[in-house]
């Protein structure tokens, strides 16, 4: 038999799955203070359901998230569309062995090409082909159209709240 849900610290909403999972650890370890769990056990399940949607996103694209990653940021990089691997390990966070291996399959899927640097005779530049592009921009759409449906629920004005709030938590994190 399941305990009963503790109430909403608001009151008007439904406890949830966190509500629960934080009344039993502050009941078992009341010389904790938990609070932080509320927070982020709520942003640890948001991302699960956000990389889930993600995925059947880009998915109906025939893009895997890394792949969704690199031609994205080649896209955003503007026409010509093509950047060198250094940026765009930059752009992505990964090493440069995996961005190698990552160039190598988007190459062999005609989704981007390698060209010789203007600047430097032994550089390379990554360029966006014409169906990348085309992949990476029907993808985006449909992200935006799924990413809309996950915050439908939240009025406008709790929307950029929200965003402020994670942007302030998020920043220190994303200075060098």
């Amino acid at each position: 038999m399941s305990a009963a849900a503790p109430p909403s610290p608001r009151g008007d909403d439904p406890a949830d799955e966190v509500d629960r999972i934080v009344a039993a650890w502050a009941r078992e370890r009341p010389d904790l203070d938990v609070a932080p769990l509320a927070v982020l056990s709520r942003v640890t399940r948001l991302s699960r359901h956000l990389d889930l949607a993600r995925r059947q996103a880009f998915a109906r694209h025939g893009l895997e998230p890394w792949e969704f990653d690199v031609l994205s940021a080649l896209r955003r990089a503007g026409a010509p569309y093509r950047m060198s691997p250094g940026a765009l390990l930059t752009q992505t966070l990964v090493t440069s062995g995996t961005m190698t291996n990552r160039i190598d399959r988007l190459a062999s899927r005609a989704l981007v090409e390698r060209l010789p640097s203007p600047e430097d005779r032994r550089g390379v530049l990554v360029r966006l082909t014409d169906d990348g592009r085309a992949r990476v921009d029907a993808a985006m759409s449909t992200l935006l159209e799924v990413e809309a449906g996950l915050l439908a629920g939240l009025p406008d004005a709790d929307r950029e709240r929200l965003a402020d709030l994670l942007r302030t938590l998020v920043a220190p994190f994303d200075t060098p």
